[in-house]
This record gives C-alpha cells, structure tokens and sequence, in this order.
C-alpha cells in the first residue's frame, strides 16, 4: 500500500504501529498496510483502543498468549496474528548452510575455570 493512498488519520495510525519491539512491528504495520487505507471509522477506533495497551500485554495478545477480554479487541488481534507469517513470499529464503562434522576434543588444549 502506497502512503499517499492513506488519509492523515491513516498515516497517524500506521505511525503509532512502530513500537520499538520488532515482532509488533512487523506484526503491526503489516496489518495496518495491508487493511487501513478501507478500515471503517470503527475499525481504526478499534485499532486505536488496542495500540493504547503496553507492549508487553499486546505482545502476549498478538502472539496468542493470552485473549483480550474485550470481543473487538479479541477479533482484532487474532485478524493481526492472521497476517503473522514472518517470511516474505516474493523474497528468497536464505541459501542452506552445510554443518560441520563433530568436533574433537584436544586434551593438549586445557580449559580456563
């Protein structure tokens, strides 16, 4: 999704979606660029309540650890843990890495305490 497509209260909200924790970041602002340029009023409202909560409780509630009490804020984090796959599809994983053989011990080498 494209900045300009988002009006100012759009930009705002994804803006508060950078939390400063890495798994809400990406969780975050992957939700909001792919759903708030066509959330409702009361969705951003909703989005809004749950962007208030502390890091650590809206960690345990993204990450399924716990469930919000509150049934919109409950349906919302389970449509964000939805969108949770950290692995972009358009871009290649990583090449496999061959692993070394067992390592021997050297009793000529001693160890520091």
């Amino acid at each position: 999704m494209e900045l300009e497509l988002l009006d100012p209260e759009g930009r705002r909200l994804l803006w508060r979606c950078r939390r400063g924790m890495k798994e809400l970041d990406v969780l975050l602002e992957r939700f909001a660029r792919g759903e708030l340029a066509r959330a409702t009023t009361e969705q951003r409202r909703t989005l809004e309540r749950l962007l208030e909560l502390p890091d650590p409780l809206l960690a345990e509630y993204l990450l399924g650890n716990v469930t919000p009490p509150e049934p919109e804020l409950a349906q919302l984090a389970r449509r964000i843990a939805g969108r949770a796959s950290f692995v972009e599809p358009s871009v290649p994983g990583p090449e496999p890495v061959a692993v070394a053989g067992p390592v021997r011990h050297d009793p000529a080498i001693k160890r520091v305490p």
